[in-house]
C-alpha cells in the first residue's frame, strides 16, 4: 500500500466530506454540496495515483557503476597527509609537498601511510592555472563598495592550492506528476456594487526529464553553498580516472558517503522537476499545489568523479579569509570582510535620498485626493 495517505476534501471548498447513506452521495456538511460517488471518484484518481507513484519513489534503488580500488602500483606512489588542526585528510602523489592545510591555514601537516580508499571513476583535468586563480582574486574585489581599504594593501595570500574534490555524480530519468489548484476571477459592477466572481480548476501537469550527472559534493570540509556556487562543470572534458592527473595537486578524501549524497541529489532534481511543472501552468490569476507532487526514478545509477578547484587562502587583521575558483572554468566566489563605518554611511545616504521622493510623493498623492474631491 501507498504510505501517502489520500485525504478526501470538497472539491468547492476543501472541507471534509462524507458519504451519505440511501441516496449514493457525497456530502459536504460546510457548504452543503452534494457530489455523486462516480464523480468524487474521478476527482481523487489521479491524487491516488500521485501516492502510489510517492510511495514507488522510496522503494526505487540507485545503482552504482562499477567499483574499483586504486592497484598496488598506484598506491606505491601516493601519499596522504592529515591536519592536526581540522582532521583534513588529503592525498597527494610522491612529488607534491603539503605544507600547509588548504582549509584551516595550519602550517602542521603529518604525512602518514596511504590508506586504501575508493579510486573514482571520471576526472575533469585542471585547465586554470595558479596564476590565473590569483589574478581571479584580485578582479573578484575591485569595485566592491563595503571593502575596507586597508584590505587590498594588507592582506596577503597566505596559500594557494589546486585540490580536486570529490563528487557523487548522479543520473536518472524522472517522470513527474502534480495537481495544482488555480483561479481565474473577473468582476461585474452594477452601480454602487461590484461582484466578483472567482472560477476554480483542478490543473493536472505530467512529464519526463533526463537528468545527467548532477553533482554532489563528497567533502564535509568543503562548504556546499561554494561548491555549488563554482558549478557547473563542462562535462565534455570529464575523462576516466588516471592517477597521472594528479601530479602536483591535492585530492580530498571523501568523507561524504553515496547514501548520505544521493539524499541532496534527490531534493535537487526534485526541486527542478516541479518548477518545470508549476511553470506550464500559465494564464490564470493563481496557482497553488492541490497535493504533494508525485516523482517516480527510472534507470538511476551514480558514479565517482574528481572535480577541479583551486583554493585561496588569505589572511586580513589576523582573520582568513578562503575564496575558490572552479579550475576549469574560472568561475570564483568567496566572502570577504565588510566595513562597519562604510556599511553604517551607505545606509544613511540611502535615507537621506529616498526620504525627501518619498515625502514628495506623498505630498503629490495628497493633492489629487484632495482636487479630485
Amino acid at each position: 500500500m501507498a504510505e501517502q495517505v489520500v485525504n478526501y476534501q470538497c472539491p468547492a471548498c476543501q472541507a471534509p466530506i462524507s458519504f451519505k447513506p440511501g441516496v449514493n452521495k457525497v456530502v459536504c456538511e460546510y457548504c452543503e454540496n452534494e457530489f455523486d460517488v462516480e464523480t468524487i471518484k474521478k476527482i481523487f484518481a489521479n491524487k491516488e495515483a500521485l501516492a502510489q507513484k510517492a510511495h514507488e519513489q522510496k522503494e526505487a534503488k540507485w545503482q552504482k557503476e562499477k567499483d574499483e580500488e586504486f592497484s598496488e602500483e598506484e598506491i606505491a606512489h601516493m601519499h596522504s597527509f592529515s591536519c592536526s588542526s581540522c582532521g583534513a585528510e588529503l592525498v597527494c602523489d610522491e612529488n607534491t609537498m603539503a605544507t600547509e592545510c588548504c582549509y584551516c591555514g595550519n602550517p602542521t601537516m603529518i604525512p602518514g601511510r596511504f590508506s586504501k580508499m575508493l579510486k573514482p571513476n571520471y576526472i575533469i583535468p585542471f585547465k586554470k592555472t595558479k596564476q590565473e586563480a590569483m589574478d581571479a582574486l584580485k578582479k573578484f574585489y575591485e569595485g566592491k563598495q563595503l571593502l575596507p581599504d586597508l584590505f587590498t594593501q594588507q592582506n596577503r595570500i597566505e596559500a594557494i592550492q589546486g585540490m580536486y574534490v570529490p563528487f557523487w555524480l548522479f543520473d536518472s530519468t524522472i517522470e513527474g506528476q502534480a495537481i495544482y489548484e488555480a483561479t481565474e476571477s473577473f468582476s461585474v459592477t452594477n452601480g454602487k456594487t461590484t461582484t466578483v466572481t472567482t472560477d476554480y480548476y483542478n490543473c493536472m501537469r505530467e512529464g519526463t526529464m533526463k537528468f545527467e550527472m548532477v553533482p554532489v559534493d563528497g567533502s564535509v570540509k568543503m562548504e556546499d553553498d561554494f561548491m555549488e556556487s563554482i558549478e557547473p562543470f563542462d562535462y565534455k572534458d570529464l575523462v576516466p580516472f588516471e592517477s597521472v592527473y594528479m601530479t602536483g595537486y591535492l585530492a580530498d578524501k571523501y568523507d561524504v558517503d553515496s547514501d548520505t549524497a544521493i539524499a541532496r541529489a534527490e531534493e535537487r532534481m526534485q526541486e527542478s522537476a516541479e518548477k518545470v511543472l508549476y511553470e506550464t501552468v500559465t494564464g490564470f490569476d493563481s496557482v497553488s499545489p492541490a497535493h504533494e507532487s508525485a516523482i517516480v526514478r527510472k534507470d538511476s545509477k551514480f558514479s565517482y568523479a574528481m572535480a577541479p578547484v583551486w583554493i585561496v587562502t588569505t589572511r586580513f587583521e589576523d582573520k582568513p579569509y578562503t575564496f575558490m575558483m572552479n579550475g576549469q572554468t574560472g568561475k570564483f566566489v568567496g566572502r570577504l570582510p565588510i566595513d562597519d563605518g562604510k556599511r553604517k554611511k551607505l545606509m544613511w545616504r540611502d535615507f537621506f535620498i529616498s526620504f525627501p521622493v518619498s515625502c514628495i510623493l506623498v505630498v503629490i498623492v495628497l493633492l489629487i485626493i484632495a482636487f479630485v474631491a
